[in-house]
């Protein structure tokens, strides 16, 4: 049998089509994990294409795994490709074969392996053994915001047909997932194009009922439309972590526009305002970019002061870059200076580490049931719901000899246990068993 191993770049949604693809060849080939060492039969790198970085970081991979001469044949799939498909064979011939992000048949028949649309639901989890797995409900996106080239590498929005999702949880369960974190383009169009309206929430309620999962959580939600019965069945429904991960990127009218987000200053403050009261305790994770054409000092002081007033549990944000192929590429100028940016990124994000910090804090004391993830250099390393796994601060739990009975520490991953928040920092907790 032939070994083959994958290198996934960029976001969660790469993980789950890379995982996907390995179920379809699974028989055929030794799957070798992603970061072992030595030569390989066949070598896959699953590539992003959304941002400069993320392509540099890209390009960088095929080229060094071009150079290290240890693969018999590489293979280039996802975005990069399917967004520069005419340009990188010639760029990089050294490449046996290139394949697009909605290529999954074409590469599964490159592979010597018959494609299975049966199978359509089945993953490999080939990252580790973790208690969480991202579950992609729909590919593709009908928004056109300025900067934004996903559209034009994922194409329109498709849903994913509920059985088939409930199916693929059940099959996650059964390799010991208990916790699901929903995402997508965007999960809030959920639905429309099967169903003729937004079905998020029935989804969410039915995926709650699947056996051996115990937690929801919903990532990469859209602002405009969304839809307010997921309030409503997070607020009822224990399973659904009340945590939502809703990208706003800015509040100012001006750069909104510019943005084509399709809400106002006002329309965003109303639905966050919302979403704290119909659902008490929510956690909130979002995203901002600076530097948007448009934004001049005025507009980025009205984001600090709605940043300030809004307290999001949560915070990422990064400077805008200029996409090929998008409005903004093509219309606006870029007309923030780079220094600019890179500084107002950092006031942005030093504000939001005082507001994690105090968040944080606010939690020293508590008792909450975590899940634990992993365990390592004598540490566990958990969760509560109000932690989204690979984005977020952990919440660490140092071995007590005994503990838990005297289990084995690696025994105890993937468990729920009840511990006391002791300690933090701007983004990690510490806490302690409530029982050794």
């Amino acid at each position: 049998m032939q070994t083959l191993r994958v290198i996934t770049l960029g976001c969660s949604k790469n993980t789950v089509d890379t995982s996907h693809l390995l179920y379809q060849i699974r028989d055929s080939y030794e799957i070798l994990p992603e970061d072992s060492e030595g030569p390989v039969d066949v070598l896959l790198i699953n590539t992003c294409g959304f941002i400069g970085d993320a392509k540099q970081q890209s390009i960088d991979t095929i080229l060094e795994a071009v150079a290290g001469g240890q693969a018999g044949r590489i293979l280039v799939f996802g975005c990069l490709s399917q967004r520069y498909m005419a340009e990188l064979p010639e760029l990089i011939p050294e490449v046996d074969g290139w394949f697009g992000a909605r290529d999954m048949e074409p590469l599964v028949k490159a592979l010597g392996c018959s494609y299975r649309p049966e199978d359509e639901s089945g993953r490999v989890i080939y990252d580790g053994a973790h208690p969480y797995a991202f579950l992609k409900i729909s590919e593709g996106c009908d928004r056109h915001c300025s900067y934004c080239a996903i559209p034009l590498i994922r194409g329109a929005h498709r849903s994913v047909p509920e059985e088939k999702l409930l199916e693929e949880a059940r099959g996650l369960a059964a390799q010991g997932v208990k916790e699901l974190v929903v995402i997508a383009q965007d999960t809030t169009f959920y639905g429309l194009d099967l169903y003729g309206k937004r079905t998020l929430a029935r989804l969410l309620h039915r995926l709650s009922a699947v056996e051996g999962i115990t937690r929801i959580r919903l990532h990469y939600s859209y602002p405009q439309g969304f839809p307010e019965d997921v309030l409503d069945e997070m607020a009822s429904n224990p399973k659904i972590c009340p945590y939502i991960d809703i990208p706003l990127q800015h509040i100012s009218d001006k750069v909104l526009a510019a943005m084509h987000r399709g809400v106002d200053g006002e329309q965003t403050r109303r639905l966050v305002a919302k979403m704290r009261e119909r659902v008490p305790g929510v956690v909130l994770r979002t995203t901002m970019i600076v530097g948007h054409p448009g934004e001049g000092e005025a507009e980025f002081e009205e984001l600090l002061r709605f940043v300030e007033e809004a307290r999001f549990e949560r915070l990422g944000a990064f400077t805008y870059s200029e996409e090929e192929g998008t409005f903004g590429a093509e219309n606006l100028a870029d007309d923030v200076p780079e220094e600019v940016k890179k500084e107002r990124l950092s006031r942005l994000m030093a504000l939001q580490e005082k507001i994690s910090l105090e968040y944080n804090r606010s939690r020293i004391g508590s008792v909450e049931k975590v899940l634990v993830d992993d365990f390592a250099d004598g540490v566990f390393i958990c969760r509560s719901d109000k932690e989204s796994p690979e984005v977020d601060g952990e919440i660490l739990l140092k071995y007590t000899p005994g503990f838990m009975g005297g289990a084995e520490p690696y025994s105890v991953v993937g468990e729920e246990i009840d511990v006391r928040i002791t300690g933090c920092d701007s983004y990690d907790l510490i806490a302690e068993p409530l029982e050794i």
